[in-house]
């Protein structure tokens, strides 16, 4: 099947020219609370040498707080650079591999959204046109719409918060168990409703089982076959698959470790799962190296249009600090050194994951951990993309060591978002 951009040959000069020249979007980092940011083009800095040094020292601070093992792959105009630190599977003993696969969670959020946004260009759905229109009766409000479902603010709860309430028992009643995509939806259903539909920014994994239903429902296929025939193929990712309701992660791979409730318990290990509490919302597989490519490809404009990678990039404030946003099943983070990344975090049982690429997607990193339920080490994994996109942060002048710190952008001095509820 032939890439979009390869279908839109109508694409003008002037974009062409635009992003040839390496320009990229620039927005403004305080906007009001909820007002939709659109990128405007701006030429793009000089970029800094990653600080493998820094990504390293990340991947230990995960470590010291509780993964048994962390890695990171930056892809940059000079090349490939990649880090492991500790196992990925505690009882054998493996170091971590680079090469080996994981559960990337939530962002399997990104790749549903590219799938969906397709469906959008070629006309069988619309954005802003009610979920029940194509799904009718499904949802109790018709005031909700597909973007409502992509950008987190259609009011419908995340049944995980109940599901999760207690980590292990919670993880262990549905590690073997297949839900249908209704009764997933019928969970978050019998929960109240966070907000009304696109008054404000409310993170839900219900959202984006819906997602999956509209896909299936567009396409008369079942998910992983468009996850497989628009993505996964065009873009050659041959370590990436949609796993559901097989249990296993086939080839090399690494383990995941759950933290219980807890504290000091043992880990639990959480590798072998249906993720079929997540589906569309979190059921993917993938490396270092597909992630890198998947992130890269869409921020040059290889799976979208220019019109539907302007809506996919239009991102909100989703919290006070002014550096992170989310748009269309993207997030945005704006790092200390005013950089700009986009893409996804993920938790699922045992792992967590980002995966972020500049908007010229010129450089690209990804990082994992294996463990989840402790908040801390997701926080430090963050530090990947503080060092890899801004590089070596310069020593602080003396007369400027006894000043508050700031700490805007700087992903190490906020907690990490969460995509699953937590305890620790």
């Amino acid at each position: 099947m032939p890439l979009p951009s390869q279908r839109r040959l109508a694409v003008s000069a002037t974009l062409i020219a635009a992003l040839a020249a390496g320009v990229v979007p620039a927005t403004s980092a305080f906007a009001a609370p909820g007002a939709p940011v659109s990128p405007t083009a701006a030429e793009t800095p000089a970029a800094p040498k990653p600080d493998m040094a820094g990504v390293v020292a990340a991947l230990d601070s995960a470590m010291a707080n509780g993964a048994p093992g962390a890695m990171a792959r930056f892809t940059g105009p000079d090349g490939v650079r990649s880090r492991t630190v500790g196992v990925q599977d505690r009882v054998s003993g493996a170091p971590m591999d680079i090469q080996a696969r994981f559960r990337i969670g939530s962002v399997s959020k990104t790749f549903s959204t590219v799938v969906l946004l397709q469906l959008v260009e070629e006309g069988k759905l619309e954005l802003d046109t009610s979920v029940n229109t194509y799904l009718p009766g499904l949802l109790p409000d018709d005031r909700i719409t597909v973007r409502h479902l992509l950008t987190h603010r259609s009011g419908l709860a995340d049944y995980t918060n109940v599901m999760f309430e207690k980590t292990v028992p919670g993880f262990e009643a549905v590690r073997n168990r297949v839900f249908s995509y209704q009764e997933l939806v019928d969970l978050s259903l019998s929960e109240p409703r966070t907000t009304e539909p696109g008054v404000s920014y409310k993170y839900s994994n219900a959202n984006f089982v819906v997602v999956g239903m509209l896909i299936e429902k567009a396409t008369g296929r079942p998910v992983s076959d468009a996850y497989e025939r628009r993505v996964f193929k065009p873009l050659k990712l041959r370590k990436t698959s949609y796993v559901h309701p097989d249990t296993r992660i086939k080839g090399t791979h690494v383990r995941g470790y759950l933290h219980p409730d807890e504290a000091g318990g043992a880990l639990v290990d959480s590798t072998e799962q249906t993720v079929s509490w997540a589906q569309s919302a979190g059921a993917v597989i993938s490396s270092p190296a597909d992630l890198n490519t998947f992130t890269s490809a869409l921020m040059r404009g290889r799976l979208l249009s220019p019109a539907m990678m302007e809506a996919m990039t239009t991102v909100t404030p989703t919290d006070a600090t002014n550096t992170r946003f989310y748009g269309l099943g993207l997030r945005r983070y704006d790092l200390s050194c005013g950089t700009q990344v986009y893409g996804h975090t993920g938790t699922v049982q045992g792992f967590y994951t980002y995966a972020f690429s500049t908007r010229d997607g010129r450089r690209s990193l990804s990082a994992v951990a294996n463990t989840s339920n402790h908040g801390a080490a997701n926080t430090a994994l963050g530090g990947t993309l503080e060092a890899a996109f801004c590089g070596k942060k310069p020593a602080a002048p003396a007369t400027a060591r006894s000043a508050a710190p700031t700490t805007a952008g700087d992903l190490t001095a906020l907690p990490a978002d969460r995509d699953l509820p937590e305890r620790h």
